[in-house]
């Protein structure tokens, strides 16, 4: 029974900070792992062969392979990431107009249709009205 317990008024603040500051770099490391594994998938430019001596590396040598790898491919990786969420920016704008039927410009029937009831409202008379949707169908 000869061992203590560290009560928490026994810890200092300054002992807190680092133990902090510990887990947070560990997080982080942690988290640039898994890009780093996300980004050997990724680039198309490597072999199978080179993918799999970068994922060992990086397995075996953890602290090691993951810096080797961002010194040596961390300008590709950032353009590899922008090209991806380009990419899924524009297949989620591509199903929003796809979803929402918007094609840019209103056709000559919705043109048409607001004219009648801008007409309907009495906004407009019957002559403006014929020459405005005069000018629809000519153009």
């Amino acid at each position: 029974m000869g061992s203590t317990v560290n009560l928490a008024y026994d810890y200092p603040v300054l002992g807190v900070f680092w133990t902090l500051l510990w887990i947070f770099l560990w997080v982080m490391w942690i988290f640039l792992l898994f890009r780093v594994i996300v980004d050997v998938f990724r680039d198309d430019s490597m072999s199978g062969w080179a993918k799999t001596g970068w994922l060992i590396f990086t397995i075996v040598f953890p602290f090691l392979g993951v810096f080797v790898y961002v010194v040596a491919k961390g300008k590709d990786m950032g353009r590899r990431e922008q090209a991806h969420v380009r990419a899924h920016l524009d297949e989620t704008n591509r199903y929003i107009r796809e979803t929402v039927g918007v094609t840019g410009t209103p056709s000559e029937a919705d043109q048409l249709a607001k004219l009648s009831e801008i007409r309907a409202r009495g906004d407009i008379s019957e002559d403006e009205f014929r020459r405005a949707k005069e000018k629809v169908l000519h153009h």
